[in-house]
């Protein structure tokens, strides 16, 4: 049976014959499937049916006949030429190079699917990384975070400390300052005779406290209660009061000053360094926190 060239079965099985002819220029005339793949991967090209430049011989592999060179000698001698195909062996050959075609189709379309693939596991691959990036971030910016929470807790601890450090040390200032000039004054019920007790009544007796319980009320209408030493300076409640009566709006503490209620007085600075029993206040009193009008 005889075959057909490799261009015939080209233009059989449907291909244009300039863009056969191109194919089997650029394969290097090396057959058939050659030729079919690169009319499969370049069917897209703009220029996929543009002639090119050599002569057709140089494009098929073999010498232009005197026809094509458009010489003097006609078509070439009956002897020259190949047998023609019978119906039924075309019909074959095409059906033949058909079956090449949708092969080569069906590995086209497995190597576009299985690339596909391969560019989605790339894709998730990367989403994946770019998650796991970013909720290191945050789990990075979610400790930092804490951490400067204790450091500000600790610093505020700190702080606290640091005040009552302070509070102690003045207390023990002013035990140490007044501790011995208050026991040395003569003491009244030891030097003046009391009155004669009746059966019915004991005798009067005036009693030396060492301690006093003073309430402070405050602008907002709460109070503080708190016991001190009766020899601490009345500075010690001014102190206290700055310390436990909260903060106001606004964050800035006005200084306070220190009333009495009955009968009304008003504290000076000169008050401020006097014993609690010597203003009177013991063995309890209320005061009243007013603000301080600025000098």
């Amino acid at each position: 049976m005889a075959e057909l060239t490799a261009l015939e079965s080209l233009i059989e099985m449907g291909f244009p014959k300039g863009r056969a002819e191109k194919a089997l220029a650029l394969t290097g005339n090396q057959g058939i499937e050659a030729a079919m793949d690169w009319l499969m991967e370049h069917e897209d090209d703009p220029d996929v049916d543009e002639p090119l430049a050599s002569p057709l011989g140089h494009v098929l592999g073999r010498e232009p006949t005197s026809s094509e060179q458009g010489g003097p000698e006609g078509p070439p001698s009956s002897p020259g030429e190949k047998p023609a195909l019978s119906e039924e062996e075309r019909q074959e050959q095409t059906k033949r190079m058909m079956e090449l075609v949708a092969q080569k189709q069906r590995e086209r379309e497995e190597r576009e699917e299985r690339e596909a693939l391969e560019r989605e596991r790339q894709r998730r691959r990367q989403g994946q990384e770019l998650s796991a990036a970013r909720q290191r971030l945050q789990e990075d910016e979610m400790r930092r975070a804490a951490e400067e929470r204790r450091r500000e807790k600790a610093e505020e601890l700190a702080a606290r400390q640091r005040v009552r450090e302070k509070i102690e040390r003045d207390k023990a200032e002013r035990a140490k300052k007044y501790g011995g000039t208050v026991g040395t004054q003569p003491s009244p019920s030891a030097t003046e005779p009391g009155p004669v007790p009746s059966p019915s009544q004991e005798p009067p007796t005036k009693r030396e406290y060492d301690q006093c319980r003073i309430q402070v009320r405050l602008p907002d209408g709460t109070s503080l209660t708190q016991t001190f030493r009766a020899r601490e300076q009345l500075a010690a409640v001014r102190l206290y009061v700055e310390l436990h009566r909260g903060e106001e709006p606004g964050g800035d503490q006005d200084p306070v000053q220190l009333l009495s209620g009955f009968p009304r007085r008003a504290f000076s600075e000169a008050d401020m360094e006097r014993p609690l029993q010597e203003l009177g206040l013991v063995p309890s009193a209320v005061l009243i926190v007013a603000k301080k009008c600025p000098s």
